[in-house]
C-alpha cells in the first residue's frame, strides 16, 4: 500500500465529479479540494455505494452534519462509483453530504488507499483550513469505520495557523 500524503504537509489536490441532495435536487457539479480552502474538509474514501459498511459509515456521517457544521467542516464522501450511483445512493439513504466519483482512481492512488480487490481502503483524511493534512485513519479490513464522536474529536483541535 503507498504511503499518501503525511500530517503536516499539503494534502493532495483534486477536482472530482461529484453531487449533493439538497432537498428533493441532486445538484451535480465538479468539487476542488483547494476551493475549500477556510474550512476543514472531512475526505471519507469508501469502498461502495448500497454496501452494508459504507451504508452505516455515511449515514452516521449524515446524520451528524449539524456537528460538523458546528465545527466549520465540510463531508465529502469518495468511492469509485460514477456520479449516478451517488445520487441513487443518495437518495436512497438521504445522505445530506457531497459523493464524489473517483472513477479512475487517481484521487485514491494520491492519497494511498487504493487496495486490490476492493479498490479503495475505507479511509479518513482530515484536511485543515490551511489545506494540510491533520489526520488521518486507513483501515487495513474496512470492516469498522471512524465514529463521528472521534471525528468530531480530531477536527475541534484543527485551527488554522
Amino acid at each position: 500500500m503507498a504511503s499518501g500524503p503525511r500530517i503536516g504537509q499539503p494534502a493532495p489536490d483534486f477536482t472530482l465529479p461529484g453531487g449533493v441532495l439538497l432537498d428533493d435536487a441532486f445538484e451535480r457539479r465538479d468539487y476542488t479540494l483547494s476551493a475549500a480552502r477556510g474550512r476543514a474538509v472531512v475526505l471519507a474514501f469508501y469502498p461502495g455505494d448500497n454496501t452494508a459498511v459504507c451504508t452505516k459509515q455515511l449515514c452516521s456521517y449524515s446524520s451528524g452534519f449539524e456537528t460538523f457544521e458546528g465545527l466549520d467542516a465540510e463531508v465529502w464522501g469518495i468511492s469509485p462509483q460514477g456520479v449516478d450511483s451517488h445520487e441513487d445512493f443518495a437518495r436512497g439513504h438521504g445522505l445530506r453530504m457531497p459523493l464524489l466519483a473517483d472513477a479512475d482512481r487517481e484521487t485514491t492512488r494520491a492519497y494511498g488507499v487504493a487496495a486490490p480487490g476492493i479498490g479503495v481502503r475505507r479511509s479518513v483524511f482530515l484536511i485543515g483550513p490551511d489545506g494540510v493534512l491533520r489526520w488521518k485513519h486507513v483501515a487495513l479490513l474496512g470492516a469498522t469505520f471512524q465514529s463521528l464522536d472521534t471525528l468530531a474529536e480530531q477536527l475541534s483541535g484543527i485551527k488554522t495557523p
